[in-house]
């Protein structure tokens, strides 16, 4: 129970009393065990913290390399592997292992991702039996290191048009690895730099002089420590942060690999040169194959939203420990979080990040369904795809924001590398970008929403979706949207109907649930109309799309924006009756109307709210932030931080 008594609620109201480890037991969920696993290593290795400001490039990262495959022996990175290989034989929890990893350095972070997420995932995803007796039972404990080459230079999201190429020499069963140009060098690649053997080299495959497009190929990229014959390493030196983590350019002269070495799960090339695939489309082939990988974008996300906590955790300590100057007639200076600013700077951004928190909890679990087989068909894979992009655009984006607006929170202090704020900011912004930018993730999101998940989707590429949806009646795709019922339902929930000044109905989350739905296919109905109405002029498709993107990213910000809410109003709903129950239906509604506050323009220009009702939220998020300030400590508390992972003295204690 942690409650802070000393702060002044609104007249009339009485503050919950908050369980702090029960709430902490909520947000851990079924993974609680591997989250502790994973809060005592980083306990263990917090030593790393303060290395990282004094080691040299070269020491920093062979310290990371030694965390991670200490850690591997603890069992916490291979959770998501086959039991049969050493492996947990749990998705979910390798997941949840990754996202508690993200309250320690976060040069550690990466590098276990790009060992056993990307480089260990492709392997076992896109490979069979004879990779996965190969590679991972080494891959497993960490000692055999390895990379994920899909960037190149001039090729980041376009992944379709990479320039490494796979030419299949018959004679010689093996696949001749060219880089073609510059501007195809694999370039950004995790572990290349000094540690990996392998990679998993992603390049358009040819077979008889005909393009089949992009596969992925183990490559040997070193032998005995040096670079393997007809590859060229280089060092992409040191970066804006993470630079605990390895960066390399890959380059291939004619590499010669077996046959076998094609990761060969959706196709394959017999000794005689024939191509084969189960899978007829190249494009929906193609998109297969990079599903697969959608582990990468949920455990990213999820790293975002905890990296987001500790930077939150240090600033509201904080401001419960440093004052500055007295209010009217006091002699005591007044608590930074006494002050409404303050409050309004921090606290909403505890309610996002509780809410962030229980939409990851969701995409985790379709993961882990999908993953696992409990639910892997077609339809859920691609609801999967587009939840994984949404989720961990915003997700990433909120730690971007907070970050920097915890930084400021904290004054001078927060400059200072000791604090956290330096290496939090460095380190996470890169999240933003990759594992997909978060823009071209959110047009990937507004393809889902257009073509209502069609089977034609995988086919799709952006002038394509443009064709598709306005080959619709756009009537149709209004008719899909429930936006004039949900304007009644919204109406309905308010005392004076179509009175929109009345303050009563704010705090119902069916009101705010029906705002939030109202904008998202008000904004979808608008994108659909405007396609339509660029392609009926006969205007070249791929300009009206350009034209429209903006709207396109608004869509899909909007939606997923709903479906996180929609993941917080259901867990506040199936909690047992009680304080933490009461806290977090205050979080929930903190970050619902401040959500509509904040795109308040959007819901006046289009008749959801007049000024008068405008101004009664901004009142309500001002009230809640009060209701919700003598709570902030156990709030944080609860994230479950070790507090070896704040360091921050001069801000935490």
């Amino acid at each position: 129970m942690t409650t802070d008594k000393t702060v002044t609620a609104p007249d009339g109201y009485v503050q919950p009393e908050l369980d702090v480890r029960a709430l902490t037991e909520v947000l851990d969920g079924e993974y609680a065990e591997i989250r502790d696993l994973v809060r005592t290593n980083l306990v263990t290795y917090a030593s790393v913290l303060e290395e990282a400001d004094g080691l040299g490039t070269d020491a920093y990262r062979e310290r990371v390399r030694e965390l991670v495959v200490e850690m591997a022996a603890t069992g916490q990175t291979g959770m998501g592997f086959p039991k049969r290989y050493g492996g947990g034989g749990d998705v979910g929890a390798s997941i949840a292992a990754f996202e508690t990893l993200a309250f320690g350095d976060l040069s550690v972070l990466v590098k276990v991702g790009v060992q056993f997420g990307l480089f260990g995932g492709a392997i076992l995803h896109l490979g069979t039996e004879r990779h996965h007796d190969a590679y991972l039972p080494d891959l497993i404990t960490g000692k055999l290191m390895g990379c994920f080459a899909m960037t190149e230079t001039g090729h980041g999201s376009n992944v379709q048009a990479l320039g490494t190429v796979a030419r299949y020499d018959v004679a010689a069963q093996e696949f001749v690895i060219t880089t073609e140009g510059d501007q195809a060098r694999k370039d950004y690649i995790g572990n290349a730099a000094r540690h990996g053997e392998l990679a998993v080299v992603f390049a358009q495959l040819e077979v008889g002089g005909k393009s089949e497009g992009v596969h992925a190929f183990v490559v040997p990229i070193r032998v005995g420590g040096e670079a393997a014959p007809g590859v060229r390493i280089e060092d992409d030196g040191r970066k804006m942060g993470l630079n605990g983590v390895d960066n390399g350019r890959i380059r291939f002269d004619g590499v010669r690999v077996p046959r076998e070495a094609l990761l060969n799960r959706f196709a394959d090339v017999t000794p005689e040169g024939l191509y084969k695939s189960t899978i007829d489309s190249p494009d929906r082939r193609f998109f297969t194959m990079l599903g697969t990988l959608v582990q990468g974008r949920v455990s990213v996300g999820g790293a975002g939203v905890n990296a987001a906590k500790v930077a939150l955790a240090v600033a509201t300590k904080y401001a419960l420990r440093r004052r500055q100057f007295a209010a009217g007639s006091q002699e005591e200076e007044q608590l930074l979080l006494d002050y409404g600013l303050h409050q309004r700077r921090l606290l909403p951004l505890v309610a996002r990040t509780y809410a962030l928190h229980f939409a990851q909890d969701v995409v985790r679990t379709q993961l882990h369904d999908v993953f696992s087989g409990v639910e892997d068909d077609p339809q859920a894979r691609r609801r999967l795809e587009s939840r994984a992009a949404g989720t961990k655009a915003l997700g990433t984006w909120h730690a971007t924001r907070t970050v920097q607006e915890c930084r400021e929170a904290c004054g001078g202090a927060g400059y200072l590398a000791v604090n956290r704020f330096a290496a939090l900011k460095a380190d996470s912004d890169i999240f933003t970008t990759f594992e997909g930018d978060n823009h071209v993730l959110l047009q990937l999101v507004a393809k889902g929403l257009l073509t209502d998940y069609a089977s034609e989707f995988e086919d799709l590429d952006q002038l394509g979706m443009v064709r598709y949806v306005t080959n619709l009646a756009v009537e149709t795709v209004i008719e899909k949207t429930s936006a004039h019922k949900l304007l009644e339902r919204v109406r309905d929930l308010l005392p004076g109907g179509d009175e929109w000044d009345q303050e009563a109905g704010l705090l119902d989350s069916e009101y705010q649930l029906a705002m939030v739905r109202y904008r998202e296919e008000h904004m979808l109905a608008g994108v659909a109309r405007r396609l339509k109405a660029g392609i009926d002029r006969k205007r070249d498709a791929g300009a009206v799309f350009s034209e429209v993107q903006d709207h396109v990213i608004a869509v899909a910000h909007a939606h997923v924006e709903r479906l996180v809410l929609e993941a917080f109003v259901e867990k506040t709903r199936t909690l047992p009756e009680g304080g933490n129950k009461v806290a977090l239906g205050l979080l929930c509604d903190l970050f619902a109307l401040s959500t509509i506050e904040a795109d308040r323009a959007w819901f006046m220009e289009h008749g959801r709210l007049t000024v008068q009702r405008s101004k009664a939220i901004t009142r309500e998020v001002n009230d809640l932030c009060r209701k919700v300030r003598p709570l902030a400590g156990g709030l944080v508390d609860a994230w479950g931080i070790p507090s070896a992972m704040l360091r921050a003295p001069d801000l935490v204690g």
